[in-house]
């Protein structure tokens, strides 16, 4: 395995380090080129900051030594915006941004959202649909022979057949709608700067087939010709020389649900880099073929990565517009990647994996120095130390022998692995080490809690609570129904208890009043109007009126999707496996949604209408025991001008507000 820092730098490293990656040609001039080795085409508007995909791989790039530009959220209705920094020498990496482009644009509900967190004053409709692939065709026709190489996580989420809940069927692989010459998945540093470092010695993209966490298509029955050159640690045999997995095909995962449920399952156990074979699926005449996933980053990598020269700001050319994903990072930091959480309606482990990446803590202190010195508005609060999870930094296997063989997806459900290391001493002492920054008045913790992990830490929930909690701290037991639990692969709420009472035990000694603001989701596989029926008393019980809840969101390649879009659980062997029921109507789905807000007035009707039908009038009343009234406040109601009014935007807001919130 090659470190990241053991390429001989590109002979372009003479130009030194650009203040912003240029996005123009007279950007490009006042450097000195006369042409980009590299262009990036992203659907984001481009903040040169480590949380943002274009600046992350664009300023490792260049510290390899290419010459890199950035084509942000172009035209695509024409080639014009695509020609703007002229011919790429090397090849166009191209991206949707930060999020998937149809998880941007559109809600839980499949409606448009009215405004977009990535782009300039948050305007929406500044990318396409399918942002990658529309971006790489226009690329391809802009300068025909310049090799297409996409990535970041649209790509990465839709990299063999796959459901697509928006048009509510089965989509190909990004790769046969795109045409692109190579796919890039999950953590992509590695395999990127190997293949840039391998066109620019002048290797043909079509011959290049070794790299991990790659993929690409070739004609139908193709196999590598003898063994991984990346892999390095292993060469797996079959009698062409390698071990592969083939899955169902497109043309039968598209017709067959059963046979779609079979591949997500064996998609998803081939996911650990430590055993993990590649994986084949036929797409018509031609196989999409899959490396195994790329090495985990070690410590030294991900400090290199996050040590690189970025401005931390948005490019000039936005001047004093707002943009509002960067207004909610611009004071945080990345400590780690990964999560070994296993959720199933989440996508960070099939895009990022199971193994946990840690920064250094003298990495990290740096980061918040450059933020207490270079960030403007800085007021002495560090918004969040975190990543997909707040407390997993440096949690690891115990042995790395068991780590290379385990095909488990989640080492913690349905219990906690006694191979996994939950030790919290090193963020314990992370946290106390930031506090001590000269200019750093609070460090908050605003990454989702793994409050399983925690509650096998008293030191750290006491840490925690009495200095890194503002009031309120969110945490996400989803459900308190075992059916709907054990379909999202979440602990039961008993943990939850658990941790509430270990909670309010250390705000208590802390002398400080706090509260636990819990997140949970309506209508995921497996959740029966009666599970949600419980949900809503289990809150009027415990005093809980929730302002911000969410609709299940069926994303790409996510195991909660399948469930969704089969009726069956891949995470059972098919096709005898159990059935999951699903709310799939609008109405229904609706109603689940409203027993979450059982004491928002619009919600009353559809309610009463619902316990009736379920056999729970007992319920419908005015005293204390009853979940709705039986009266009904004078213009409001479901069916009411006013409360259709007030729904629209209401809905967007919380939507918006779950769609960034960190998974677990």
């Amino acid at each position: 395995m090659r470190a990241l820092t053991a390429y001989r730098p590109y002979w372009a490293k003479r130009f030194g380090v650009s203040p912003f990656l240029p996005m123009s040609r007279a950007e490009m001039e006042t450097r000195g080129w006369d042409e980009c080795d590299i262009v990036i085409v992203t659907g984001d508007a481009y903040i040169d900051h480590p949380s943002f995909g274009m600046a992350l791989v664009g300023r490792l790039l260049e510290a390899q030594g290419f010459r890199v530009g950035i084509i942000a959220q172009p035209d695509w209705t024409s080639t014009a915006d695509f020609r703007r920094l002229g011919r790429p020498k090397l090849f166009f990496g191209i991206t949707a941004g930060n999020m998937d482009s149809m998880v941007n644009r559109y809600t839980a509900d499949r409606k448009i959202r009215s405004d977009d967190a990535y782009t300039a004053n948050a305007e929406p409709g500044k990318r396409p649909d399918y942002a990658a692939t529309v971006y790489a065709q226009r690329a391809r026709e802009a300068y025909k022979g310049v090799p297409i190489v996409i990535g970041s996580i649209e790509a990465s989420l839709r990299r063999i057949a796959h459901y697509d809940y928006w048009s509510d069927t089965v989509k190909r692989s990004v790769l046969a709608d795109s045409k692109a010459d190579l796919l890039l998945y999950g953590n992509a540093e590695r395999a990127l700067v190997e293949l840039a470092h391998r066109l620019a010695k002048g290797t043909p993209i079509d011959t290049i087939r070794d790299l991990r966490g790659t993929a690409f298509m070739v004609p139908a029955g193709w196999t590598p010709a003898d063994e991984w050159h990346e892999a390095g640690e292993r060469t797996a045999h079959d009698d062409r020389g390698l071990t592969y997995v083939r899955l169902p095909d497109y043309e039968t995962v598209k017709a067959d649900k059963v046979a779609y449920a079979e591949a997500s399952r064996h998609f998803h156990l081939e996911s650990n880099p430590g055993n993990a074979r590649a994986l084949v699926q036929r797409h018509g005449n031609r196989d999409v073929w899959l490396n195994p996933p790329p090495i985990p980053l070690t410590t030294a990598e991900m400090d290199h990565i996050y040590g690189l020269p970025y401005a931390r700001a948005p490019h000039p050319s936005y001047g004093n517009a707002k943009i509002p994903a960067w207004e909610m990072i611009r004071f945080s930091i990345n400590i780690m990647r990964g999560c070994f959480g296993g959720c199933t309606f989440c996508s960070i482990t099939e895009h990022e994996g199971r193994i946990i990446q840690s920064r250094s803590e003298g990495s990290i202190l740096h980061e918040i120095e450059e933020i207490r010195d270079k960030t403007p508005g800085f007021t002495g609060v560090i918004s969040d130390l975190g990543g997909p999870t707040a407390n997993m930094y440096r949690m690891a296997c115990k042995d790395k022998a068991i780590e290379a063989a385990c095909r488990r997806l989640s080492c913690v459900y349905p219990d906690i692995c006694p191979n996994m290391d939950t030790d919290h001493s090193a963020l314990i002492h992370l946290y106390r080490s930031a506090r001590q920054v000269p200019g750093v008045k609070k460090v908050q913790i605003g990454s989702g809690l793994r409050y399983d992990l925690a509650v096998r830490s008293p030191e750290y929930v006491q840490e925690l609570v009495a200095h890194h909690v503002g009031g309120y701290l969110k945490i996400a037991p989803e459900h308190t129904e075992a059916g709907p639990l054990s379909k999202m692969m979440k602990p039961g709420i008993g943990t939850y208890d658990k941790f509430k009472a270990m909670f309010e035990r250390a705000s208590k000694a802390a002398g400080k009043e706090q509260y636990l603001i819990p997140y949970f989701i309506a209508a995921h596989p497996g959740t029966t109007d009666e599970d949600m029926l419980e949900l809503a008393l289990w809150l009027k019980r415990n005093g809980f009126r929730l302002d911000q809840v969410q609709t299940f969101l069926p994303t790409p390649l996510a195991i909660a999707t399948g469930m969704w879009h089969t009726g069956k659980n891949p995470l059972k062997r098919q096709p005898t496996s159990e059935e999951v029921f699903t709310a799939r109507g609008a109405r229904q789905r609706r109603l689940q949604k409203a027993f979450l807000r059982y004491h928002d007035p619009k919600n009353w009707p559809l309610l009463r209408e619902a316990l009736k039908a379920m056999g729970r009038a007992d319920l419908i009343g005015n005293g204390k025991r009853h979940l709705v009234p039986a009266w009904q406040p004078a213009g409001t109601g479901e069916n009411s001008a006013p409360a259709r009014r007030r729904e629209a935007p209401a809905i967007r807001g919380k939507m918006r507000a779950s769609h960034h919130k960190k998974p677990q």
